[in-house]
């Protein structure tokens, strides 16, 4: 069954398409990755789809659960169980860690607050009465925040660049929590150009200059990160870091 399904979705922005004519269906329950080179429009769907401020005026459709969602807001897609995690972690100045990762939880048990610290490999009773602040490595950030969202029990989520700028035990705990929202029936949508973060999920879809290059199986898009470019009609050489 289909979780969300884009259909014939173009965005335009000063007279220049960002997303020309994407058609995408996100099997519920699976993990996917939205791959390609810098400048290729991942993120610019996933805050599309997410709805946000600058993304909202575009031709085609979002169906969530068969139900568009073109015309909802941010609150509403996320009511209905939608949630972005940005590549950059957010950051709430002196929040404790306790109220930051009960925050969008509605049943605000407090021994949730160990069992997600937990899955993300941190010790509660080291981060609970912490600060969600600057004394945070960049890995710890984005762990309290996946620790969040796993508390939160959502039915999609996005994670953007979930390796971006944080260590090498960080990158394993995240790999482990994309795990744990599998097995917990989330749908999970990774946006990457890192061919480590496409090996976590089950199928993928490659975009370039805005375009759906290829989808399918992960190993059918491995090529892309040996150099050799799926066939298109782009003008010019993508730019991979």
């Amino acid at each position: 069954m289909n979780i969300l399904e884009i259909k014939n979705l173009t965005l335009k922005k000063d007279n220049r398409i960002l997303l020309d004519n994407i058609n995408i269906e996100i099997w519920a329950g699976y993990v996917h990755a939205i791959v390609g080179p810098n400048g290729a429009g991942k993120s610019t769907l996933a805050n599309t789809i997410m709805g946000l401020s600058g993304y909202r005026d575009f031709s085609g459709d979002i169906l969530y659960e068969g139900r568009s969602i073109k015309n909802l807001s941010i609150d509403e897609r996320a009511r209905l169980g939608i949630t972005l995690v940005f590549q950059e972690p957010a950051r709430f100045e002196g929040l404790p860690v306790d109220d930051f990762i009960l925050a969008g939880v509605k049943d605000k048990k407090t021994n949730l607050i160990d069992e997600a610290l937990l899955k993300v490999g941190l010790d509660p009773i080291k981060y609970r009465q912490r600060s969600v602040d600057k004394t945070l490595s960049g890995g710890e950030r984005k762990r309290i925040e996946l620790a969040s969202i796993y508390a939160m029990k959502p039915k999609l989520v996005f994670l953007d660049e979930p390796d971006s700028g944080v260590d090498i035990d960080s990158v394993k705990y995240i790999f482990e929590i994309i795990k744990e929202f599998k097995k917990n029936g989330t749908t999970v949508i990774l946006v990457t150009h890192s061919q480590e973060v496409l090996k976590q999920s089950d199928h993928g879809f490659l975009l370039c200059a805005g375009k759906l290059i290829c989808k399918g199986e992960v190993n059918k898009l491995f090529e892309y990160f040996t150099g050799k470019c799926a066939p298109c009609n782009h003008v010019g050489k993508p730019d991979k870091e």
